[in-house]
């Protein structure tokens, strides 16, 4: 869905942030310390390290800052678009199940517990954004099941705890999205993340788990003795961009499965041949009809992939065309996408 992509895009931006901070401290940290045996610069050089060295601090404690600073930061990327996936997937959910009776129970039950919770916080601070009507009214839309409803997603975003494992797949799963970390352990970001910068020796859990520990350390705790150095939070900024990305694919994967139960989505076929370099391949397709720029979901659940692509050339018969006819029986054709692909991935299409 778009607007999870441009979820992930914001996230991947501040993430890039965070990075790029990290990055230009070390630099400034490494052009200091190469200084000092350095015995010709230029004037200007040597006024902008003079001022720059004279409010240094010491350089272990500036770690340890660079530490907490990043850390406390790639917690609330993390956190904040959890938060920011659930209310766009609430805000989804009664254009794809538009009677509120048709919800799973669980869904029903965190909103009409979570609706009374509201009603009993709403004096707090952090609800003086809602109205108690709004609040009264998100729930009597949708026992009513008169002119539509709306899930307030207050009523949905209660955890008192960090979104460690456990508590991440409660929320998600509270609101519909059922078991999330086995997706996030499927997803090919992940695995690579685990298996290429990790050597298999943690786990997705434990990363995430490790990152939770040193935020609420640099959170709660003035005296901070282990702390990551320069290559290790980037590594960091990697994970979380990666489990940004597995639950991006995630939430559209759960939107096109619900879709297609109610006819806005249907399987037109799958992926049999691909070559990286063109970024093309072969799939096999039927019931459809496709032109450059239709809009595709490749996807298969086995592996965690759900992505969006576009046509960027079709070939039938090695003859480039710019639309095919209606396929009604299944046919070869040549795709190239904007992204890459590989074989075995399904082709869904929005019918909407």
């Amino acid at each position: 869905m778009v607007i999870f992509q441009e979820l992930l895009r914001q996230a991947e931006d501040n993430i890039s942030t965070v990075r790029s901070v990290i990055k230009t401290n070390e630099n400034i940290r490494q052009v200091i310390l190469s200084s000092r045996n350095i015995q010709q610069k230029s004037i200007d050089c040597e006024q902008l390290l003079n001022l720059i060295q004279k409010d240094i601090p010491k350089l272990r404690d500036w770690k340890i800052y660079d530490h907490c600073a990043a850390i406390t930061k790639l917690y609330a990327i993390y956190e904040n678009f959890v938060e920011d996936l659930v209310r766009d997937w609430l805000a989804l959910l009664p254009e794809i199940c538009p009677n509120y009776f048709d919800l799973e129970e669980r869904i029903k039950k965190t909103h009409q517990t979570g609706i009374g919770r509201l009603l009993i916080d709403l004096n707090k601070k952090r609800y003086e954004h809602l109205l108690v009507e709004d609040v009264i009214n998100s729930l009597h839309s949708g026992v009513s099941n008169f002119g539509g409803y709306e899930l307030l997603p207050d009523a949905f975003l209660f955890h008192e705890q960090n979104l460690r494992r456990d508590t991440l797949d409660k929320l998600l799963a509270d609101a519909g999205i059922k078991d999330s970390w086995v997706w996030i352990e499927k997803h090919q970001a992940i695995i690579d993340f685990v298996e290429k910068i990790r050597g298999s020796q943690n786990t997705a859990e434990g990363e995430l788990k490790e990152l939770i520990v040193y935020r609420n350390d640099a959170a709660h705790t003035t005296l901070i003795d282990d702390f990551l150095g320069f290559n290790a939070l980037l590594e960091l900024c990697t994970f979380i961009e990666n489990l940004c990305q597995a639950l991006t694919d995630l939430f559209t994967y759960k939107v096109i499965e619900r879709k297609e139960r109610i006819g806005q989505a249907k399987y037109i076929g799958k992926i049999t041949e691909w070559f990286k370099k063109p970024q093309a391949g072969v799939a096999k397709v039927n019931n459809t009809l496709l032109k450059i720029e239709s809009s595709l979901f490749l996807v298969d659940e086995n592996t965690a992939w759900c992505q969006s692509a576009t046509v960027k050339s079709i070939k039938i018969n090695d003859k480039s065309v710019n639309e095919t006819q209606y396929i009604k029986e299944e046919v070869e054709i040549g795709l190239k996408f904007d992204i890459n692909a590989r074989p075995g991935l399904n082709l869904y299409i929005l019918t909407d």
